[in-house]
């Protein structure tokens, strides 16, 4: 049955180990990139932000037991998109994988700009004393837009050259930022209060011109927009209302599963646990860490208010503009405990190793599940070709780069509320892993040949398949996120029915996939190629 496919094997090599996953899991639940970035988002809720990080940790685990066990039954390049057409069907698997692993990627890269501007490029122009530029980058639409396409130029050379160099990339920023953030949690461990509100009048007024009085001028922008949320504590009923905003950080150590086709050793259902596993809590006992060292220091009510501050602005609530004018970057903060510039600059730039070692994620995991879907003759047959030299499917990487320019400048200069859309990012694929979920829940009973032979099936809880119990566990999570985004009874994440600009934007990407999907099934019939056939067989990789 071969022939029904692109060609005989998709060409993809297994270049990555399982550390190399393993370390791919851990950038993608960034603590420092998205992890920060969410957090200083997340400065109106009632429930305690570190009871909502290890309450969602829990459920994100059988996040990680489900995937871990579908890659172990099927490790091919594509991950979703494979499982869900094999299992529910071709339209399903496409329109599901397509929309929230292409189409909605494309929201992501001026997000991962804003991260590239407020956790690279203003503090290391600042420490190096590029002021204006500094402030451009941190504070103007352009500075903005020019930061995504900066991201979009680094992100694209990184995934040309292939899986095995982003490998490299990956290990480098992986022990460069550990220690960055080793030297960053120390500063803030062994300072004090005193110590940071000084360090933040000076630096604050030398590096970026702020005016005297910063650090009350900041409190008192930040309680007037509002800024509660506590270190710790609250009901249970509120802790889980803080926790649709705290997965935007946290959902992803599945987020290399669409390359397992390119990781040795992936049958090993514990293995893949281990690694995406190990990702998840060393995320989360670290962000404990981190917060606690930000509380002692910094000063937990501070640190909320400053977050407060700059995006109650931002997002245009108010027309106070901060005090402090770029996003208060812990690391940023914790160097300003020093006076020694060395100092501050080796921080900020280890710390910088974050977002490199991250940034690829964008798009590396897109890349193969557009490569599978070509490879199934749902895209034309050029999308599919791989650079023999290094492995990429170059062409796959052109379709999300092309539109995300379109995107970036959309999000920009946030026309049509394009600003307004970030949570959507998350909300898209939470859709997607739902439809990988159902397809995990009834593997067991509508492929039990292929379970029945996989490393999984001697995995039951009173007799019933791990996975199926995982997958419900999971599966009600995930039920409950899209509940609260998209009814929104509380009118905390701004993304649902009440904002008619989200629900066209998502509407239309599904939409657009689905005519892609049904459009090249037809053209593919009327070629005499059957796709329930093609979609009825697994690939070899």
């Amino acid at each position: 049955m071969s022939n029904l496919f692109v060609r005989k094997a998709t060409g993809l090599v297994r270049s990555w180990s399982v550390m190399d996953a393993f370390v791919y899991a851990l950038f993608s639940i960034n603590l420092i990139t998205l992890g920060l970035y969410s957090f200083s988002q997340m400065y109106y809720f009632e429930g305690g932000m570190v009871n909502a990080l290890v309450v969602s940790a829990i459920f994100i685990f059988f996040e990680v037991i489900v995937y871990a066990a579908l890659i172990s039954v099927m490790p091919r390049s594509g991950g979703d998109y494979v499982w869900q057409s094999r299992i529910l069907g071709g339209a399903v698997g496409f329109i599901l994988a397509v929309t929230g692993w292409w189409f909605i990627l494309w929201l992501w890269v001026p997000l991962y700009g804003d991260m590239f501007r407020h956790i690279v490029l203003v503090p290391i122009l600042g420490v190096l004393g590029a002021r204006d530029i500094a402030l451009w980058f941190a504070g103007t639409q352009n500075g903005a837009f020019t930061a995504s396409i900066l991201t979009l130029a680094i992100v694209s050379v990184f995934i040309t050259l292939g899986m095995k160099t982003y490998a490299r990339i990956q290990k480098f920023s992986f022990y460069g930022g550990m220690l960055g953030l080793l030297i960053v949690i120390v500063l803030l461990l062994t300072g004090s209060p005193e110590a940071f509100k000084a360090g933040l009048e000076s630096n604050a007024t030398s590096m970026f011109s702020a005016a005297p009085g910063v650090y009350d001028a900041t409190v008192a922008l930040g309680t007037n927009a509002g800024a509660i949320t506590p270190f710790s504590g609250g009901s249970l009923a509120v802790v889980f209302l803080v926790i649709p905003y705290m997965v935007f950080f946290n959902l992803w150590p599945n987020w290399g599963a669409t390359l397992y086709g390119e990781v040795r050793g992936a049958t090993d259902f514990k293995r893949n646990v281990a690694g995406m596993g190990w990702a998840l809590g060393v995320t989360t006992l670290l962000g404990i860490i981190l917060l606690f060292a930000i509380k002692k220091t910094i000063g937990w009510d501070f640190y909320v208010q400053a977050g407060g501050a700059w995006w109650n602005y931002a997002w245009g609530f108010s027309t106070d503009a901060p005090a402090l004018p770029v996003w208060p970057y812990p690391a940023l903060l914790a160097a300003f405990l020093t006076t020694n510039k060395l100092v501050q600059f080796i921080v900020v730039v280890l710390m910088s190793l974050w977002w490199f070692g991250w940034s690829g994620t964008v798009f590396l995991s897109s890349t193969r599940v557009i490569f599978a879907a070509a490879f199934d003759r749902l895209l034309p047959e050029k999308v599919a070709e791989v650079n023999e030299r290094t492995g990429t499917p170059v062409n796959a990487l052109l379709l999300m780069v092309v539109p995300s320019v379109v995107v970036a400048y959309l999000f920009a200069y946030n026309i049509a509320s394009f600003q307004t859309l970030t949570l959507c990012s998350t909300l898209v694929i939470a859709v997607t892993f739902l439809g990988t979920t159902i397809s995990a829940i009834v593997l067991p009973y509508t492929k039990p040949d292929l379970y029945k032979a996989s490393p999984i099936a001697q995995y039951n809880v009173f007799g019933i398949p791990l996975i199926t119990i995982a997958g419900l566990i999971f599966g009600g999570f995930l039920v409950y996120l899209l509940y609260q985004w998209i009814i929104d009874p509380n009118a905390l994440y701004g993304i649902g029915i009440k904002n008619t600009s989200s629900v066209y934007y998502m509407l239309g990407n599904y939409v657009l996939a689905a005519i892609i999907y049904f459009g090249f099934k037809s053209y593919r019939k009327s070629k005499g190629i059957d796709l329930n056939k093609v979609q009825a067989e697994i690939p070899v990789e």
